[in-house]
Order: C-alpha cells, then sequence, then structure tokens
C-alpha cells in the first residue's frame, strides 16, 4: 500500500464526512492566502497541525518531517524575494558592495519572504491535513458527487497513481545501485545518479504502459469504476465549526485592519 494512504487509512478522521473534512481545508486555506497576515497564517498552521496530529493520530515527528519537504523549497525562494540590488546603500539593512552598486537585504524584502514563507506554509498545512486523513478514493468521490468532469475526475486518479509508480521505480532503482556500492565514494555516486537520471524515465514508461495495458485487458473504457465507501451522514456540527473557525479568522483580519493599523507585517 502506497505510505501516504496508508497514512489517510489509518487516520482517525478517515470515518469523517470527507465533504466536510475538504470544506474546512479549502475554506480554511482560502482565509489563509487571503488574509496575507504573518499572524493568521501562523494561526493556520498551528489549528491545522493540531487537527492532524491531535485528531487524526499523526505523529508529531511524521508530521514536521513532512513540512521539511516544501519548506526547503520556500527558504531558498524567499532568499530571492528578500535580496534586491540597488545603488542606493540607505534602503538596505545589510548589504554587500558591488563595484558602485549593492546587494543586500532591505525591510519590504524582508517583509515580503515572511508573509510568503508563512502563508505558503500553512496553505500546504491545510493540503497536509487533507491528504493525511482522508484516502484518495474519497476525494474522487466528493468530485464525482460535486459533478466534476468525468475525464479529469480519472485523470487525477490516474496522475495520483503514476507518481507513485515514478517514485517505486526509483527507489528499486536506488536500492539496486546501492547494493552494488554505487554511493560508496564521491566519484561513484555521480556516476550511479546520471545512470539513474538516464534510465529511470524510461524504466517508469514502461512500468506505466504495462499498468494501462493491464487495465485495458481488463475492460477499461475510459472510466475506472470503483466501489466506493458509503459515507457517514453530514453532521451541520461540522459546518458551523468549519464556517465558524474561518468567520474568527476573518473578523481577526478586518479588525487589525481597522484598529491595527493594517496587515502589514503582522
Amino acid at each position: 500500500m502506497i505510505n501516504i494512504d496508508h497514512l489517510a487509512y489509518t487516520s482517525k478522521l478517515k470515518n469523517t464526512d470527507p465533504r466536510q473534512k475538504m470544506l474546512f481545508a479549502l475554506l480554511t486555506m482560502g482565509v489563509c492566502l487571503w488574509a496575507d497576515s504573518v499572524v493568521v497564517s501562523i494561526l493556520v498552521l498551528l489549528i491545522m497541525g493540531w487537527a492532524t496530529v491531535c485528531q487524526g493520530g499523526t505523529r508529531f515527528s511524521l508530521f514536521c518531517k513532512l513540512l521539511m519537504v516544501p519548506m526547503s523549497f520556500l527558504i531558498l525562494g524567499v532568499v530571492a524575494v528578500a535580496v534586491d540590488f540597488s545603488g542606493n546603500e540607505l534602503i538596505f539593512i545589510y548589504s554587500v558592495a558591488l563595484d558602485k552598486m549593492y546587494l543586500g537585504v532591505t525591510q519590504a524584502g524582508l517583509q515580503n519572504a515572511l508573509h510568503l514563507f508563512f502563508k505558503a506554509l500553512g496553505a500546504v498545512a491545510c493540503l497536509y491535513y487533507l491528504s493525511l486523513s482522508t484516502p484518495m478514493i474519497d476525494v474522487l468521490a466528493v468530485f464525482r458527487r460535486l459533478k466534476m468532469p468525468k475525464l479529469l475526475v480519472e485523470m487525477m486518479g490516474l496522475i495520483y497513481r503514476f507518481i507513485f509508480v515514478f517514485l517505486e521505480t526509483a527507489d528499486n532503482m536506488v536500492t539496486a545501485q546501492n547494493s552494488r556500492l554505487g554511493y560508496s565514494g564521491l566519484s561513484a555516486g555521480y556516476r550511479s545518479l546520471a545512470a539513474l537520471m538516464s534510465t529511470l524515465f524510461i524504466r517508469a514508461y514502461k512500468r506505466a504502459d504495462e499498468l494501462y495495458t493491464a487495465l485495458e485487458a481488463r475492460g477499461y473504457d475510459g472510466e475506472l469504476n470503483v466501489v466506493e465507501e458509503t459515507s457517514p451522514p453530514y453532521k451541520w456540527t461540522g459546518f458551523l465549526q468549519t464556517v465558524g473557525l474561518n468567520g474568527l479568522l476573518v473578523i481577526f483580519v478586518l479588525w487589525m485592519k481597522e484598529y491595527g493599523g493594517g496587515v502589514v507585517f503582522w
């Protein structure tokens, strides 16, 4: 079983109505992106972390480990936002002289970088809450109930599976290379990495083609028909909790804009 599917199926929130979980994740993510506030982004991160770890049963160490993956890309991205290049040294908090120009960090750039970092991290936490508590088959079932185009739903399901086919192929190749001491040294590691990159796509494509052939052999005609679990009855209490929580966040943002001098940094 795919690891992320295993986490979703073993979550304490697995039997919660997927519509409720999807509404909570997407609505909270929308508020996080709309607010453009570091404080609200941190609140969303804490709320989603608490819901995933305490309510869903995901290990805190695993949740932090998963957050480290997008965080590494975010750090590289926000550094480019924070750094500026200008001939006026006075606008920089810290700068380095490069001939007649200066390269450094400005206050506005630092604020924009912090906004971007925490906003993206809050949005990622919302998606982690949904993916770690809701199996993909339940997400696709919600999309079908919303009358989304069948082709789009099927493509989402197939792409989701083929991503892990690609990752499984890469993992098997790395295991085979390690068993032959392919990464025992720097030069050997470079050679193994080059061989991995050159053959990974071909092998993954061949594996995906074999899976598609297996589907056609079983009567696949463009639509995957699966037996869906009966969804639990929708509880209005969950809907009200979602709307109430996000309503409080919206009121907090509006209060900050009106009486807190505007949401400039915080």
